[in-house]
């Protein structure tokens, strides 16, 4: 624990506190973290009631289980009914609603769905299985599509050719450029993500401070992690800079792993993507290579697909864009909670109406 106390010390944290109340004055500020993990450890430790009023933390869309539409997710389903399919997935897309059904649910009637931890898991199954085609959900940001991209890499020079992927992929920067563009929301900076900027580094965020004059820095996930990056920002926002900086040079870099990006780059390519909440935004997501077209699902099983449909009113897509927060969900606590939950955004570990109703909970 030695190391993450020295992350964690309060004495610090009040000192940085009153650093941010200092620097910041009484100007407006808001910032977006587009991060489950951050949202979830700014609710866990409390770091809101430690800024000045006038400085705001909004959680934008940093679940990928919560951004991936119904549309998605009926597909997924109806795979899973096909006589010779077995749809894989992590454990956490599981009981996210689709349209009509979840995934758990179909399973307990019959549907063909295992969990796995890995998509290597996904690949022995396939491998075990050669008169199946096991399809794994592959959906996630910059994070997981590296190993995704590695397991597609190891199916082809083992020549597993059952193993196939419905393609979820998305890609961060283009979303946080459709944030800022949506004048609505107001956002003056953003905390990038820690995982995500392990991997694509600090170059793809340099257009956001730019061309839109929007000061970024890459965070850790511990307390002083997360004030030193807002006292970060807040110190170019009050100066009129915008830059992107690095709070997290322990993890991340300027360049990023180029390793796994070489991987992505072989693999897939960027291509339009629809987003809960925010529509379809342009270059958003991935597609597989050409090359590499047997191993889409979508398009080796073709099936028929539901109409999508929305959950009466569920706020999830508002939640994702920072346009409400989740009490303000007509269903939140009332109807919607994690035993029993509406929308995606309450059923994600890193969902922003999970966090809130863990670590704050309901009004009485």
């Amino acid at each position: 624990m030695k190391y993450l106390e020295e992350f964690r010390n309060q004495e610090l944290a009040g000192k940085l506190s009153g650093k941010i109340k200092q620097v910041a004055g009484k100007d407006k500020i808001h910032l977006m973290e587009v991060c489950g993990t951050h949202t979830m450890s700014i609710h866990k430790s409390g770091i809101k009631g430690l800024l000045p009023e006038n400085i705001r933390l909004i959680s934008g869309p940093g679940c990928p289980v919560c951004v991936t539409p119904n549309s998605y997710l009926d597909r997924a389903i109806s795979l899973s009914l096909e006589e010779k399919v077995l749809i894989t997935t992590f454990g956490d897309m599981l009981r996210v609603p689709g349209s009509t059904k979840s995934l758990e649910q179909v399973r307990a009637r019959g549907g063909k769905v295992r969990m796995v931890y890995s998509p290597m898991d996904a690949l022995s199954l396939a491998q075990q299985n050669p008169e199946l085609k096991v399809v794994f959900l592959a959906v996630g940001f910059e994070t997981t599509s590296p190993t995704i991209a590695a397991t597609i890499s190891e199916a082809e020079r083992k020549k597993i050719n059952n193993f196939l992927i419905l393609v979820g992929h998305k890609l961060i920067p283009p979303a946080m450029k459709a944030l800022v563009l949506d004048q609505r929301i107001g956002i003056n900076g953003f905390i990038c993500p820690a995982h995500v900027s392990a991997i694509i580094g600090l170059e793809p965020y340099q257009f956001l401070a730019r061309d839109y004059k929007i000061p970024c820095v890459v965070a850790g996930f511990e307390p002083l992690d997360i004030l030193q990056g807002i006292l970060m920002l807040t110190e170019m926002i009050v100066s009129g800079k915008a830059e992107v900086k690095n709070e997290y040079s322990r993890v991340a870099s300027f360049a990023g792993n180029q390793k796994a990006q070489a991987i992505l780059e072989k693999t897939f390519e960027p291509a339009d993507s629809e987003w809960r909440g925010l529509g379809t935004i342009p270059g958003s997501g991935y597609r597989l290579k050409a090359e590499l077209a047997h191993r889409d699902a979508e398009k080796m099983i073709p099936v028929q697909v539901e109409p999508t449909k929305t959950h009466q009113g569920c706020k999830c897509g508002e939640v994702l864009q920072g346009l409400v927060e989740p009490p303000n969900c007509p269903l939140y606590g009332k109807v919607c909670n994690p035993e029993k939950p509406i929308g995606p955004c309450m059923v994600s570990s890193e969902g922003t109406c999970s966090a809130y109703y863990k670590y704050v909970g309901v009004a009485p």
